[in-house]
């Protein structure tokens, strides 16, 4: 009995460092995100697409996330019909900007463009 305790207490403690290790856009973007139609990088893409700059999208992420409505998304019609808008996050303002710049930095293809000549 008191081996079983101990394994059981052993599991728990791997099983929180493990969640330790997940950033805070892991834990809370990714986890929903990965059961989804449209995936997190066309997502970004989308984003850039229409808002160009890193502060641009990361003002409307920020916004959209905040207080999603019809009229802030970037989803077609047909999704937000079959889906709905998402619930505000419930993330604090330093959080967000935190999962935020993760994102960003994750898929920004500024930089990591190769130019041939």
């Amino acid at each position: 009995m008191v081996k079983k305790i101990c394994l059981l207490f052993l599991f728990i403690i791997f099983a929180s460092s493990l969640m330790a290790k997940k950033n805070i856009y892991q834990r809370n973007c990714v986890k929903c995100h990965k059961n989804q139609a449209v995936t997190l990088d066309k997502l970004f893409y989308a984003y850039l697409l229409k808002y160009s700059s890193k502060r641009m999208v990361e003002k409307s992420l920020y916004d959209y996330l905040k207080h999603p409505s019809y009229y802030k998304t970037i989803m077609p019609k047909g999704y937000i019909n079959r889906y709905g808008i998402k619930m505000p996050s419930k993330l604090s303002n330093k959080e967000l900007k935190k999962a935020i710049d993760i994102y960003w930095n994750k898929y920004k293809v500024f930089g990591k463009l190769k130019i041939k000549n």
